[in-house]
């Protein structure tokens, strides 16, 4: 349940780099690599990069996990209570104003 409530938060707060070129090498490596193989090795391939991203999205959880510990802890140490409302509120404005700017 713990862990849910995490996953959602992640969600929400994390924001997911672009990548743009590392991602490009990577399709073209990939495509250059299963080109050259057999139905079984494609096979095995393909197990090995879900094994990966899967390790990789468990490693992020973890990493998330950390750093909200940490956030946790330091705004226990400075007695802050944290208000899910008001961040909301001050997220929502935030974006307001940028439109805003952005039409005028």
């Amino acid at each position: 349940m713990v862990l849910d409530h995490m996953k959602a938060l992640r969600v929400q707060f994390f924001t997911k780099p672009d990548c743009g070129e590392l991602r490009q090498e990577i399709r073209e490596i990939h495509g250059a690599l299963v080109r050259g193989m057999d139905k079984e090795h494609r096979r095995r391939l393909l197990k090995l990069i879900d094994l990966e991203s899967e390790l990789r999205d468990e490693v992020s959880l973890a990493s998330f996990l950390s750093g909200f510990k940490l956030a946790w802890g330091i705004t226990q140490e400075l007695g802050v209570p944290y208000s899910f409302e008001v961040d909301e509120e001050q997220r929502a404005s935030e974006l307001l104003e940028k439109e805003v700017g952005s039409r005028g």
